[in-house]
């Protein structure tokens, strides 16, 4: 099976399970919310056809109803109960803290107690979640990040078995979906040791024991399938009981536990026998982390379970351990970070022992006055030594509090000299210009400040400042449809610098709709800020927190404070008005800049001096050029001195002035053809400061207009070679004829016999030569029939016999002569091996080797291979591209490229459905492959 098919199938498949164990494990969890286990704290085993009190938890349901070990129960509710199934089903049918009557039978004498099950403690099951999660939140990470590390997909593997088995919890009402939890959660069980102990015994290095034995890994497996088999059979076939599952949890645990130790014994082997320092401490911590998550569940779980026990909290407990196995695992995957590992342990020992010294300095300060009472009061004997310990533990709480109080002091003067901080906020005012954090800043100050218990900040609006608005406030509750209005009125209390209200629901002299928003404000205190002889905003106060009204030296701080915040206010306005502009202009002149920027025309501005100030993207392509190399430098510094010349001849007059085709030399050593226009560049006032220079690259369109003219003269060349060969071929079937009567009459001459059959041989060639250009100058049409390949191929050849052999090129035919036919123009294939041809000659300038191949298949192939100096392969991508040639500079006898050949035949091939693809590389010849589909038989059906 292939490697990749391999990998991708493993993918889905992990990707699968894992989104099916987590959406299992989620619908699980919501179950187990929605239903409750009824529990009687009492163990049930079957013992002599009855239903016997093993052990009776104390202080559980069954011990409250005075249920006592030793007791048989007959029936619940008056129903019949002689298994633990159907004692299970009565409970369920109750309920949880529903009454019940239990009959018992106790040493032969009927007893009828009363019971109220509870719900059974399932708490421990979110701290196995929790585990579940944590293994497979490390096995994602491992898996996600180093998925090609040595065991990363095994290690995934064993901890989403291990969330498996530590997620699913089965609720009891064993229906489909709590069958499908109950035997995923056994299953998982099962295979978690096995795959911890596989994956042990195969990372980092496969175990030699291992290697030399093949079936090791499968019988490390057979246990837990055969216990997997021996559960599912005996809930099958054998009698259900209490004792059966019991054993078999307890069968499946002891299983557990033994792997899980196996595996510990391995890890520890490999360590001491480990011969790199870097397996060494990487066996190191798997070693450790190992042992010490197996350590605890073993001797505090799967031993007393073993012997009897039933699981008690500290047995719960020791189960949590096993999260560290995949910590230790999933740093042992990331190999060189475990070093990592090593100096977090280290820190967290010195932070540990330091918060420690902490600790022990009080302790020591307590010890150090106990003892020192006790020696110098030894009479008080281990009294005295109690209450120093007592008193020194006591004065403690107090000086630290008195520490903390002179720090607060120091820290937070704000509560302690409140006129300081407000002088100092004032003076600070200025230096915020966000508006919105200043009067966040003002309420937040003041509030803390004065201890008022309401407060807010009214902004005056519109160009009269006669409308007010609410900006912030704090410790108001309705603060929307107020009619502001009052704040704007004239009042004779404009003088004294503020307005009070000693009473804000009774102010007869207001409007009945300032009535009401004075009322609802509830402010007392109103300070304007004023700037420039203009009310800018409103400071509104209320009473402090415990219903004072302000001093007459509050007032006065405020009402100097109001001057420096109407200012503030004012500042910040004007900023953020001055931004507004700022960014508006910016986006203006953005939006110019991408104008230019978008145009497909250079463009380029230069100052009186000649120096260039501006350069668009347009130029950069053209010229090659980047802009930041071009600004601020003169024109002559960056373009060729026949434009400079041109430019300082027409600067001088005025108006705009046009250079057409202009020829320009560019940075990379091209040659661009260009239409300039060059125009004053004047400000609104119609001053010059510059000239504005375009520059519009019609290259393209000039060879476009080249190669039309071209292909009007090669017509009109096809024209005259045609009449040409019609000529020609009158006087060569002469000259054949008349040597082949010849060589009949001087048969017995071999002499003159040779040279008649030679003249006959040429005059052939010279008149197949004369029919190929024929061929090839007749105007083909474009219907399509059954062609030959190697009968265009061999045309083509005859065509160019001539080049090849002063070009000394050597042509290695290895054409397959039972070559099938394909549906085509001929006319236009032999233009594609035309180009082809004459590219490879080109290529080969001293001669080489002309390789033509054809072959069948699924389609007819053509390989043409030349060893001439190959294509980079930065030009590439880019051979079928109209106009792209790579002859910009052709050797002496080699024609000027026009860049249409390939871009012509990768057109006839697509044309053809065919397919085209070219390997070179520069200096090693290039090879072109030519895929043509076979021609469809018709089937008679």
């Amino acid at each position: 099976m292939n490697r990749d098919f391999q990998v991708r199938f493993v993918a889905i498949l992990l990707a699968l399970l894992t989104t099916a164990a987590i959406i299992y494990s989620g619908y699980n969890l919501q179950a187990e919310r929605q239903f409750q286990v009824p529990d009687d704290g009492v163990w049930w085993v079957e013992h002599q056809g009855r239903l016997t009190a093993d052990r009776v938890e104390a202080g559980g349901p069954g011990t409250r109803a005075g249920i006592k070990v030793g007791d048989q129960l007959t029936a619940v509710d008056q129903h019949e109960v002689k298994t633990t199934a159907s004692r299970t089903h009565q409970l369920y049918r109750v309920g949880a803290w529903s009454k019940t009557t239990y009959s018992l039978i106790r040493q032969s004498v009927p007893v009828d107690v009363v019971l109220i099950p509870v719900p059974a403690e399932r708490s421990q099951y979110s701290w196995l979640r929790l585990i579940g999660l944590i293994y497979l939140g490390i096995g994602l990470y491992v898996l996600l990040r180093r998925w090609t590390a040595p065991g990363s997909t095994h290690f995934y593997v064993f901890c989403l078995v291990s969330f498996i088995s530590y997620a699913f919890h089965y609720t009891g009402k064993f229906n489909g979906f709590d069958w499908t939890i109950y035997w995923g959660n056994v299953a998982a069980g099962l295979l978690q040791a096995a795959v911890f102990l596989h994956f042990v015994l195969t990372f980092p290095e496969r175990h030699r024991f291992v290697r030399q034995h093949r079936w090791a890994v499968p019988a490390i497996y057979a246990p837990g399938l055969l216990l997997l088999v021996i559960h599912v059979l005996a809930l099958m076939f054998l009698r259900a009981s209490e004792i059966l599952r019991w054993n078999l949890d307890r069968l499946e645990m002891g299983c557990q536990a033994l792997f899980f130790i196996a595996a510990a014994g391995v890890l520890l082997y490999n360590y001491r026998r480990a011969g790199t320092p870097i397996l060494r401490q990487q066996l190191k911590w798997i070693t450790r982390g190992t042992i010490l998550a197996i350590t605890p569940f073993t001797l505090f779980y799967v031993a007393p379970y073993l012997v009897g026990a039933l699981p008690t909290t500290l047995m719960k407990v020791s189960v949590l351990s096993l999260g560290i196995l995949p910590l230790t695992f999933g740093y042992a995957i990331f190999r060189y970070r475990l070093m990592d590992v090593d100096l977090i342990f280290k820190r967290g020992m010195v932070y540990t022992l330091a918060a420690g010294a902490i600790a022990g300095a009080y302790f020591a300060v307590v010890a150090g006055v106990a003892e020192l009472v006790h020696t110098q009061v030894p009479s008080s004997g281990p009294i005295g030594l109690v209450l120093a310990i007592v008193v020194t533990a006591l004065l403690f709480d107090p000086v630290r509090k008195w520490i903390q109080d002179g720090m607060d002091q120091f820290f937070y003067r704000t509560g302690y000299d409140y006129r300081k901080t407000l002088i100092e906020f004032g003076r600070e005012l200025s230096s915020e210009t966000d508006l919105d954090k200043m009067l966040s800043a003002v309420v937040d100050r003041l509030s803390r400040t004065l201890l008022v218990d309401r407060m807010a900040v009214f902004l005056a609006a519109g160009e009269g400042h006669d409308q007010f608005l609410l900006a912030k406030s704090f410790g108001m509750t309705q603060t929307s449809g107020l009619d502001l209005g009052f704040l704007a009125a004239a009042r004779p209390e404009d003088e004294a610098g503020h307005l009070f209200f000693d009473n804000t629901h009774q102010v007869p002299r207001e409007t009945v709709s300032a009535q009401q928003a004075i009322a609802k404000l509830d402010l007392n205190y109103y300070i304007p800020c004023r700037a420039q002889k203009h009310t800018i905003a409103v400071l509104g106060l209320g009473k402090t927190a415990e219903g004072d009204f302000l001093t007459s030296e509050d007032v006065e701080l405020l009402e100097t404070l109001a001057g420096y915040l109407g200012i503030a206010i004012q500042n910040a306005r004007l900023y953020a008005s001055l931004q507004q502009k700022v960014a508006e202009y910016e986006r203006l002149k953005d939006f110019n800049e991408n104008i230019v920027e978008s145009i497909n025309v250079g463009v380029l501005a230069v100052d009186l001096a000649d120096r260039i100030e501006s350069w668009n993207s347009q130029m950069e392509v053209m010229y090659a050029l980047p802009r930041w190399q071009a600004l601020t430098k003169s024109l002559s510094e960056v373009f060729p001195t026949a434009f400079v010349e041109e430019f300082y001849r027409v600067r001088q007059n005025p108006g705009i002035h046009n250079f057409y085709k202009f020829r320009l030399g560019t940075q990379a050593g091209e040659s661009r053809v260009v239409n300039v226009a060059i125009a004053p560049l004047v400000t609104k006032d119609f001053s010059v400061v510059g000239r504005l220079i375009i520059m519009d690259d019609i290259t393209e369109r000039v060879e476009l207009e080249a190669q039309l003219s071209q292909a009007d003269k090669l017509s009109s060349i096809g024209l005259l070679a045609a009449g040409v060969a019609h000529e020609v071929n009158t006087p060569l079937a002469v000259i054949s004829s008349y040597a082949q009567m010849l060589s009949k009459q001087v048969q017995g001459d071999p002499q003159k016999s040779g040279l008649l059959e030679k003249i006959t041989r040429q005059t052939f060639r010279a008149s197949e030569i004369v029919n190929n250009l024929l061929n090839f100058s007749r105007t083909s049409g474009t219907e399509f029939t059954q062609v030959d390949v190697n009968k265009i191929i061999s045309d083509t050849l005859a065509l160019l016999e001539h080049q090849f052999k002063i070009g000394r090129i050597t042509v290695r035919d290895e054409r397959n002569m039972h070559l099938s036919t394909i549906h085509g123009n001929a006319g236009r294939l032999q233009q594609v091996f035309l180009n082809l041809f004459l590219n490879a000659k080109d290529a080969m300038t001293n001669g080489g080797t002309l390789r033509i191949s054809t072959s069948n298949g699924e389609s007819v192939g053509v390989i043409v291979s030349d060893s001439g100096t190959g294509i980079a392969q930065e030009h590439i991508q880019r051979i079928y591209d109209p106009f792209f040639t790579t002859k910009t500079a052709p050797r002496e006898g080699q024609p000027r490229g026009t860049g249409l050949g390939l871009s012509v035949t990768y057109g006839i091939i697509q044309e053809h459905a065919g397919k085209i693809r070219v390997e070179s590389r520069k200096g090693e010849g290039t090879t072109f492959y030519l895929d043509f589909p076979l021609t469809r038989k018709a089937v008679n059906v």
